[in-house]
């Protein structure tokens, strides 16, 4: 079984907690192996986490929250929009 970028991103929050089943976690690991944007977005993922768990806390400028989501929705528009076999690596 081959997984596609958007099969791994649904395991990313098991990979980080460490409960995916083997055969799983063998495919996710061989998929971030060679794919740079799963690999960003499990390093993002895994400094959210961190930061999160801060105890400190942070002031975000104002409007960065609807930043952040305008960004992120234009990102996921652009990438399920693209054609086959272009941008990403989906394999």
């Amino acid at each position: 079984m081959v997984l596609e970028c958007k099969h791994v991103w649904e395991h990313i929050s098991g990979y980080l907690d460490g409960n995916l089943d083997a055969a799983v976690l063998e495919e996710v690991q061989k998929h971030l192996e060679h794919c740079e944007i799963c690999s960003a977005i499990l390093d993002s993922t895994r400094n959210i986490l961190i930061l999160t768990a801060d105890a400190r806390v942070f002031e975000l400028p104002l409007g960065f929250s609807e930043r952040l989501h305008a960004r992120l929705e234009a990102e996921m528009q652009d990438f399920t929009h693209r054609p086959s076999g272009s941008g990403g690596d989906d394999s």
